[in-house]
């Protein structure tokens, strides 16, 4: 009779235990971060909020997932595979169009904003072998425009049209990941690459220590062409090695984005965390010096995440 009892008691316990653990483990909040390619900038900030989650969030697992960036971001939002990303504003406002040619099936309305972080430079950079020191000069040279409709290609596409150029003008289009186009440079099998990212990305770093470079200008009268959400900005001087002068280029501000399946008080700590681990984010990539939770609303292309409004207004951003 004891030792049913017991059994009893102790198949209760088993019972008990695993009733917790499932509760437990359902109570847990999962965060994918989707970033960008591993040699881009949007991966180590991705990483490092990761870490950041992980450690401020409450029960909060947390994973990071390199992609083609910008727009598979977007689409993988939509569909509930990702709780916050990495893209540029362009795409951000093309997803909530819905607009097809730009790599979207039609209108992304889940998407809802945390962000404005800080701004992706155009960088076009020609070896300098390959002769190339304008926009025109690109005419029948080969050229890496970025992965296929990611952000970066859109920004490719927007400084061809506004100075007059097509891809057809080229000598060859190649549509590769930064790391990948730095290579071929090195190789000899590409004269040049145009990559959208913060200043100081690691690709263009390497490349320019392994051989001459020409960083190529994206005029400010052509940059005033294409219009908001394009800027006109400077990559100063001494950004790269062998870059001597300040060159003018076109931006476009990267936001950070999610979607409204998240919670309410998860997009709150997410955004929370964000302003109060700047110094975590700046020593992952220099980039995030450019951060700034007052110009943190700045052309938000998508609604406010009600967890991330709720943030603003009691930091007094918003009333």
């Amino acid at each position: 009779m004891l030792n049913l009892k017991t059994g009893i008691l102790a198949a209760g316990a088993v019972a008990l235990s695993l009733g917790l653990s499932a509760v437990s483990v359902k109570a847990q909040e999962f965060i994918n971060v989707l970033t960008g390619g591993t040699s881009g900038v949007y991966y180590p900030l991705g990483v490092a909020l990761s870490e950041i989650y992980g450690k401020g969030i409450e029960g909060a697992r947390t994973q990071v997932q390199a992609t083609k960036a910008s727009v598979e971001n977007l689409n993988l939002l939509q569909q509930g595979k990702g709780e916050i990303a990495f893209a540029l504003g362009d795409s951000v406002k093309l997803a909530a169009e819905g607009n097809t040619e730009a790599g979207f099936p039609g209108k992304l309305d889940k998407l809802r904003g945390i962000a404005a972080i800080y701004p992706n430079y155009i960088q076009i950079v020609a070896s300098q072998e390959s002769g190339i020191k304008t926009l025109a000069d690109l005419k029948g040279k080969s050229l890496s425009v970025g992965a296929p409709a990611s952000g970066t290609e859109l920004n490719a596409r927007a400084i061809f049209a506004a100075a007059g150029m097509k891809y057809e003008d080229l000598g060859k289009v190649e549509y590769l990941p930064f790391a990948e186009s730095v290579e071929l440079i090195k190789n000899r099998q590409l004269d040049a690459t145009l990559q959208s990212a913060g200043l100081g990305v690691a690709s263009i770093r390497d490349l320019a220590t392994s051989l001459p470079i020409n960083v190529v200008a994206v005029p400010k009268a052509d940059v005033e062409k294409i219009g908001s959400p394009y800027m006109s900005v400077v990559i100063p001087a001494g950004t790269y090695d062998g870059q001597t002068a300040d060159v003018e280029t076109a931006a476009v501000g990267n936001f950070l984005v999610t979607h409204d399946g998240v919670s309410d008080e998860t997009a709150y700590q997410m955004t929370k965390l964000l302003f109060e681990s700047l110094d975590q984010l700046t020593a992952a990539h220099a980039a995030a010096k450019a951060i700034d939770p007052a110009k943190a609303l700045d052309g938000m292309p998508v609604p406010l995440h009600p967890g991330a409004e709720r943030y603003y207004k009691e930091a007094g951003l918003l009333k």
